[in-house]
């Protein structure tokens, strides 16, 4: 249902917003630590490992998806914040459209391309035929994937972050009874942890546009409307595209880590994969301030009101940073007792698993902080039309420090992930650099041009 955030209190609506896509993402965050935790019960080391391996292709797939939604969410904001619905309308009908061809080319290309992409991440032989398994099933489900996140941003961007939480909350529910039926009862391995997923993925998207039908959502798309037009496409790619690079690149970073750890064994593979799967819950607060940020300035931008676009962004980076350093505080006490949930620590290899993971979680959990201010600042930056400047932050901590940090972090200290862990959250450090100095350009201008009228 729309929903108008560009009248009342900026931290109410801020809440108000955040919190329902906060538990939104802490769903779909469960999806992979449930496929994790529950294979761990029922199958050995080199099964977790294929689950963790191919479920962070997954998660690198999906978040350049949602990346790419994030033009559809800014453009439908701004238009709601316009009060133009005509606009709205074109939007929506041109991202449904977009995506729609998008998932069906996606699908042919990933499935016929699955070996390749094993390969390439020097999954360990062991996991090698779990993987590929994972990654089949999981890859024909792309349609499904798609379907949400793009159902999802059209809401976010009407002002609606309540009915996605509903969604996703179907499909978590669905997706943890179905790992234990195929794994546990079936004992399917890897390819019941993909089948699960996918199902409830459908089971989502069927039970969103079931509501759709019924609900008023204040937006009508006619057969018109589908039709691709430049105004409309373009303006969602041109947000949207930057957007999906980044967060690309950014996973294929993390990807370039994991074949970093992939060689140095399977433990430390293990570990390495078990603390991304952490991370990416401990990101919760970070990822739903980018999005809220993005929604909520995108509206008050529409609505000519950019006085509230920055305080929103001032609001988030209290938030996310306040949180970050609370649970980074807190993992330097608690980091092993969290990865032994993931493996068995009576076993050896599993105590080994438990000891590395430990090391990289102390070092990684750092970036919960800087990440936490760069994703605020990045969501202003949607809002306000200039997802480039998240593109060049993100890929100058890449190039900079992100790969080349951890690849020698690795080579000088063969004993510890700890030092690894802390490259990639002075990565982050350096957006947070970036994004402050762009910030600061960008306000200057906007001063500049108003004293001139």
């Amino acid at each position: 249902m729309e929903k108008n955030l560009t009248d009342g209190s900026v931290l109410k609506n801020l809440t108000l917003f955040s919190a329902p896509y906060l538990l939104s993402y802490f769903l779909q965050t469960l999806y992979g630590m449930a496929d994790l935790f529950i294979i761990g019960q029922f199958e050995g080391v080199s099964s977790t490992t294929a689950v963790s391996v191919g479920s962070q292709v997954m998660h690198m797939l999906t978040v350049m998806i949602v990346g790419l939604t994030m033009g559809a969410t800014v453009s439908i904001g701004q238009a709601v914040g316009a009060r133009d619905k005509k606009s709205a309308s074109g939007y929506t009908g041109n991202t449904i459209t977009l995506f729609a061809a998008l998932s069906i080319l996606l699908t042919v290309i990933l499935v016929l391309l699955v070996k390749p992409i094993v390969s390439v991440m020097s999954t360990p032989a062991d996991a090698v035929s779990g993987t590929q398994q994972y990654l089949t099933v999981c890859f024909l489900g792309i349609p499904f994937i798609t379907a949400y996140n793009v159902i999802s941003s059209v809401f976010r961007g009407m002002g609606d972050s309540k009915s996605p939480m509903c969604f996703i909350a179907v499909a978590c529910a669905a997706n943890i009874l179905l790992d234990y039926l195929f794994m546990g009862v079936f004992r399917m391995g890897p390819a019941g942890a993909a089948l699960g997923t996918t199902v409830s993925q459908a089971l989502s998207v069927a039970v969103s546009l079931a509501v759709i039908l019924k609900r008023k959502t204040g937006i009508f798309v006619s057969a018109a409307d589908l039709r691709p037009k430049r105004k409309f496409t373009g303006k969602i790619l041109g947000i949207g595209l930057p957007i999906m690079f980044q967060d690309g690149l950014i996973q294929i970073a993390f990807i370039i880590i994991t074949v970093i750890a992939n060689r140095r064994g399977l433990d430390d593979a293990a570990a390495v994969g078990i603390v991304e799967k952490i991370i990416s819950f401990l990101f919760l607060v970070p990822s739903s301030m980018l999005s809220a940020v993005s929604a909520l300035g995108a509206q008050n931008i529409g609505a000519g009101k950019p006085e509230r676009a920055v305080a929103t962004l001032r609001y988030a980076v209290i938030t996310a940073a306040g949180f970050g350093l609370a649970v980074a505080a807190v993992m330097q006490f608690v980091s092993e007792p969290v990865v032994s949930l993931f493996t068995e620590s009576s076993d050896p290899d599993g105590a080994a698993v438990i000891m590395l993971g430990g090391q990289y979680l102390r070092g990684y959990v750092w970036d919960c902080v800087f990440a936490g201010i760069h994703f605020s600042f990045s969501g202003y930056f949607c809002a306000v039309g200039k997802s480039g400047i998240s593109f060049f932050h993100n890929i100058t901590a890449i190039l900079l420090m992100r790969v080349p940090g951890v690849y020698l972090a690795s080579k000088l200290f063969s004993s510890t992930l700890f030092p690894m862990g802390i490259a990639t959250a002075f990565g982050s450090l350096i957006s947070v650099c970036i994004c402050i100095a762009a910030f600061l350009i960008i306000s200057r201008n906007r001063t500049a041009f108003k004293k001139t009228l």
